[in-house]
């Protein structure tokens, strides 16, 4: 028996400053989770990660990470995609400084 689809968000990396950056309903890259689509359709899902992967120029490393529906847009389900929203852990700089995210 096949799993229920479980929901989505399109992530990938900026391909000129490495910044975790999500997909918007509106097809543009945020670095902002909460503005990312949340998607509930497999197929869908399909369609929002081929229309990503053709952005080579922008991203680089687009797929699909687990999510749920949050107060304020989708949240991770999976400790290492709240880690990458977060930004690099070494010391507080650029996501971190500017606007800490809750954790999960």
């Amino acid at each position: 028996m096949a799993r229920a689809f479980t929901p989505k968000v399109v992530t990938a990396n900026d391909l000129l400053d490495g910044d975790v950056i999500y997909l918007t309903e509106d097809d543009r890259w945020s670095r902002d989770l909460a503005e990312a689509e949340l998607i509930t359709d497999e197929a869908h899902a399909q369609v929002r990660l081929l229309d990503a992967e053709r952005q080579a120029a922008k991203i680089v490393g687009a797929y699909l990470a687990d999510a749920v529906a949050g107060e304020h847009g989708p949240e991770p389900t999976h400790f290492r995609e709240d880690f990458r929203r977060t930004g690099p852990s070494n010391y507080a700089h650029g996501k971190q400084e500017s606007s800490p995210q809750p954790r999960v």
